[in-house]
């Protein structure tokens, strides 16, 4: 089984900044793919940053240079760094982990945390 715990989120000014952990334990490698989403009041879930096995990451084109997502292994933990942030940011944030069994892709994720920001 796979537990991911998110922390972080909270309400914050345009402009400012926060920092959202994912902290994943149960039966992972440590670097296994991981991802932060999220899901605004009426809107679909989006992808916001994804980091690879091999470090190498992608990023929704509404948060590009200002999200960057980063990971340790030693902690088995995924950080999403927001800067510059808008309005239109604010929305629940998902933690998604993703770990190949058999060959067959299983995803997992946390339960959310919510960001908020004010004009």
């Amino acid at each position: 089984q796979v537990q991911l715990a998110e922390s972080g989120g909270g309400l914050v000014q345009a402009g400012g900044s926060l920092r959202l952990s994912c902290a994943a334990s149960g039966s992972i490698f440590s670097d296994n793919p991981m991802a932060w989403y999220r899901q605004a009041p009426g809107k679909q879930r989006e992808l916001v940053a994804q980091i690879s096995r091999g470090e190498s990451t992608n990023y929704g084109d509404s948060v590009k240079g200002r999200f960057t997502i980063s990971r340790d292994n030693a902690k088995n933990t995924v950080y999403l760094q927001m800067n510059s942030l808008k309005a239109e940011d604010t929305a629940v944030y998902y933690c998604k982990l993703e770990k190949f069994v058999g060959g067959v892709r299983l995803e997992y994720w946390g339960q959310g945390t919510q960001v908020t920001v004010s004009p």
